[in-house]
């Protein structure tokens, strides 16, 4: 019927209600959510069964006001139902929206579910309840059976308490309690039932005559629903060999034309299949048999013409033999198992949910037979040395080269269904037939089919071994040259792929990455495959890799720019992406000797917008590493004036390239990344500093600015660190000995402002620090008011560098002067004026300078970036020699 079906949606009805999600879920305020209807084969996706009939669809919708029908008010929502089919291709159809009700149809002769549409009154269904007819209840508004073979029908009711009164007639009908799921169990049996069947002597079968087919057919039909009366049938089948007899009357009919008894045989033959046994499966895809048997399943009573099977078989399906196979039980398996994955895909009608699970023999069948086929060629090692011969063989055909490739690629195909240590030895054997050689012959040919192939057994290896290919590759680079390497092969076909989607592309690039990953790379005693495979590669083939990129970005904007070689170089971006994160020193040398991130930059002025965020991504990914290597090559090149060219050119538009762009200087904010900082402001500030919807780059000139400070007053900020390292860095055991101190001293003895915890002998007392810590807070007054004076500066006038033309118009533009308490510092880690969205502004431009003093102790508030300064303290000195000497060359930009 429906099981299985779990994905699937009955309904695509819109919700007209307003309810919310997460409000009462009851009545009228369910919310009703339409979910999408599944795709033909999707049935068997679902979770577990429920009895026999499995779950139904979990999500049904509905829409509109209810509207008169027959039997029913207007007001009347409870029985307002949706009608639905399943069709041969397992898909819901919706037939109409109506009211349901029930009652006595005399021309059925019994209780019927009626159901009428809303729309003109006609009848929509009318079906008998039938005393043994499986109903189930799903989700408490779907009601699903099955009225005939393959003729499923679901009722999808608006309202649960609708779904329960029409449940509840069902329940009184077949005479079952109204709180069961489900009317029917096909599985389970009554105790009496059971027992009858236990006690009762084996099935005896009517003779196999003309005239006792109807009688057979009925026989079959009434014991598919009990397991233990299948068991019987399918002994007396087999013990009587019943198979062979039926057969013989197929031919008796089809001579005699007789239509009623090929009918009858087509029933049989597939209630045969339903018994799900191999022992039956085995006399009926005998050599002898298996064609008889496909004509039986011909003659389809739902279809006026019988299907033609038999005559494809025979007449237009040919059998090619690439390589002679001398063994005639392996050429009957491959026979057989063609045949039999014939019958399943297209002989045998598509199975109710109630019968899915009955052909799993089917299935198991075919698979075993694949798993024979695959250990009989591999053990042929006569067959498997003659394929590769004729593979690698210069004088063979391009004709029989590609029935060669095709047959190794669905030799890899089966493969696949054996268990991972017979896989193990599958692909060894391949290995040492000289697989990849042969594979690097058929790479370089001109044949793209032989080449598509062949890239789709290479995917096969590498999926399964890496470590196979790579040890092959880094052994043929001491016989061939850079050109014929099978790396090389595989990178120049992801580069000349003809597709204009470039599908062949997108999985050689795939496989490349698998090959380059570290992470499934092995590391022996003896050697390292990481250092040996990363030296090979990046010696040998990535000047392959980067060959189109280099060529495009010879000048300043990409030499073609259209998207087949955009989709191109993203792709190549993409891997040198994935290169930058994992690999560590070899493509970092290769970036900074060939000068990669320079060339990258200039794919920044593409017309395409992927194309462009794939370099920017790749020059994130870069700073992401906080590397000084890459850091002092961005600065020694000027490589943020393509960057900011770009963000200008994008004006005030709000889209992933601004975002983007914002995100990486925000990340330089956030980290501290002071070399690039001061490159930055000292370079490209006033074409950025008129940017003011979000405060990153403001707070990248404040970070400078502290930086400069520190440069230019050392002394003022080895003192912060000792104050910071007296009030934080206090021994780990004077604190213990304070603590203790404290809880023994008597709170009667202390006077009035003294310290309850006496300084320790590692501390310096406040008269030691309050020279210091005057002359400190004099020289932050003077900063404060210098600091007033820059961001007043600083705030939007309209200025801009004049070679910029393009400015940002932003009408909502917030003010860096907004005023309000606190104590944060505009651009620092955590703080509002860092936050990168518009409206966000600094809540306080005054650092908090305080020295408070409680009960005799000194606590001096942090100033800001204080904690973040802390772990760069030792290297100040070498950062201050470095700073100061400025860069000699500014950016110069143009629009």
């Amino acid at each position: 019927m429906v099981a299985n079906e779990t994905q699937s949606s009955l309904s695509s009805w819109k919700c007209t209600s307003a309810i919310q999600p997460g409000q009462d879920k009851e009545g009228w305020n369910k919310l009703w959510s339409p979910v999408r209807r599944p795709a033909a084969g999707e049935g068997s996706k679902g979770p577990r069964r429920v009895a026999s009939c499995g779950s139904v669809c979990r999500q049904r919708g509905f829409a509109g006001s209810p509207t008169p029908a027959a039997a029913c008010s207007m007001t009347d929502t409870r029985r307002r139902v949706k009608v639905y089919t399943l069709n041969e291709d397992r898909q819901w159809d919706d037939r109409g929206t109506g009211h349901v009700s029930s009652g006595y149809v005399d021309r059925l002769r019994g209780m019927s579910l009626l159901v009428r549409a809303e729309s003109d009154g006609s009848l929509l269904l009318e079906s008998k309840i039938n005393p043994n007819t499986a109903y189930q209840k799903q989700q408490d508004t779907l009601i699903v059976w099955s009225e005939a073979e393959n003729y499923d029908l679901a009722l999808s009711f608006q309202e649960k308490a609708g779904c329960d009164e029409i449940w509840e007639k069902i329940c009184q009908v077949q005479g079952k309690d109204p709180s069961v799921d489900i009317t029917q169990d096909l599985v389970e049996e009554s105790e009496e039932e059971r027992f009858e069947d236990m006690s009762s002597p084996g099935l005896e079968l009517p003779p196999c005559e003309l005239t006792r087919l109807e009688e057979v057919a009925e026989l079959v039909a009434s014991s598919l629903p009990s397991p233990l009366r299948r068991e019987k049938l399918a002994l007396a089948l087999e013990n009587e060999g019943y198979i062979r007899k039926l057969l013989q009357l197929f031919h008796v009919c089809e001579e005699l034309e007789n239509r009623d008894g090929l009918h009858q045989l087509y029933e049989i033959t597939k209630g045969i299949f339903l018994l799900n046994r191999t022992a039956l499966f085995e006399v009926m895809f005998s050599e002898e048999c298996i064609m008889d048997v496909i004509g039986c399943l011909e003659f389809d009573p739902a279809s006026p013409q019988p299907r033609r099977h038999r005559e494809f078989l025979t007449k237009t399906a040919k059998f090619k033999e690439v390589i002679p196979i001398s063994d005639p039980e392996l050429k009957q398996k491959i026979h057989q198992t063609y045949r039999v994955q014939y019958i399943q895909d297209m002989v045998l009608p598509t199975p109710s949910v109630f019968e899915e699970n009955m052909l799993s023999t089917l299935h198991s069948f075919i698979f075993f037979n694949k798993v024979e086929i695959v250990g009989m060629l591999q053990d042929d090692e006569r067959f498997l040395t003659d394929l590769f011969a004729q593979l690698t063989d210069e004088a063979t055909e391009d004709d029989k080269r590609q029935e060669l490739v095709n047959f190794l690629k669905e030799f890899c195909a089966f493969s696949q269904t054996l268990q991972p240590q017979n896989r193990d030895s599958f692909f060894k054997t391949l290995s040492n037939m000289g697989v990849l050689q042969a594979l690097e012959v058929i790479l370089g040919m001109d044949d793209p089919q032989v080449r598509g192939a062949a890239t789709d057994i290479f995917s096969y290896l590498v999926e399964y071994n890496p470590s196979m290919v790579r040890e092959f590759v880094m052994q043929e680079c001491q016989q061939n040259d850079d050109d014929i390497l099978l790396i090389n092969l595989i990178i120049e076909h992801m580069i000349c792929d003809t597709d204009p989607e470039l599908g062949g592309a997108v999985q050689l690039m795939g496989l490349l990455r698998t090959l380059v990953d570290p992470e499934n790379m092995m590391a022996t005693s003896n050697k390292t495959e990481k250092t040996e495979f990363l030296s090979f590669f990046y010696k040998h083939c990535m000047h392959v890799l980067s060959a189109p990129l280099l060529a495009n970005t010879t000048e300043e904007k990409p030499s073609k720019d259209d998207f087949q070689t955009s989709q191109l170089l993203a792709l190549i971006l993409e891997l040198l992406t994935f290169c930058v994160e994992h690999h560590t020193y070899h493509i970092k040398n290769y970036i900074i000797n060939k000068d990669i991130l320079r060339r990258v930059l200039v794919l920044m002025a593409s017309h395409h917008a992927f194309l462009a965020l794939c370099a920017l991504r790749f020059m994130r990914k870069i700073i992401g590493l906080k590397d000084e290597f890459y850091n002092r090559y961005i600065m020694r090149n000027f490589l943020f004036e393509p960057v900011v060219k770009a963000f200008l050119n994008n004006g005030s538009r709000y889209n992933l390239m601004n975002s983007a762009v914002i995100e990486m200087f925000e990340f330089i904010r956030v980290e501290d990344v002071k070399s690039l900082t001061a490159h930055i402001i000292e370079n490209y500030w006033k074409a950025l500093e008129d940017v003011n919807y979000v405060q990153t780059f403001k707070g990248l000139k404040l970070r400078y600015e502290q930086q400069r400070e520190r440069q230019d007053n050392p002394k003022l900020d080895s003192m912060r660190s000792i104050l910071r390292n007296h009030r934080y860095r206090r021994d780990a055991r004077a604190l213990e000995d304070e603590e203790e101190m404290w809880f023994n001293a008597d709170e009667d003895d202390l006077e009035d402002g003294e310290a309850v915890v006496p300084p320790s002998e590692k501390t310096k007392t406040d008269e030691d620090l309050k020279d210091p810590i005057s002359k400190f807070m004099e020289k932050k007054k003077l900063k404060d008011t210098e600091e007033k004076e820059v961001l007043g500066k600083s705030s939007l006038t309209g200025r801009q560098n004049p070679s910029f033309k393009l400015s940002f118009t932003s009408a909502t533009k917030p003010s860096l002067t907004t005023s309000a308490s606190g104590g944060y510092h505009p651009g620092s880690p955590g703080s509002p004026g860092s936050a990168a969205c518009p409206g966000s502004g600094p809540k306080s431009l005054h650092p908090v300078q305080a020295v408070s003093t409680m009960g005799g102790l000194v606590g001096l508030v942090d100033y800001p970036d204080d904690e973040e300064e802390e772990e760069d303290n030792d290297d100040n000195d070498t950062e201050t020699k470095r700073r100061s000497q400025p860069l000699s060359k500014k950016a110069k930009l143009s629009s």
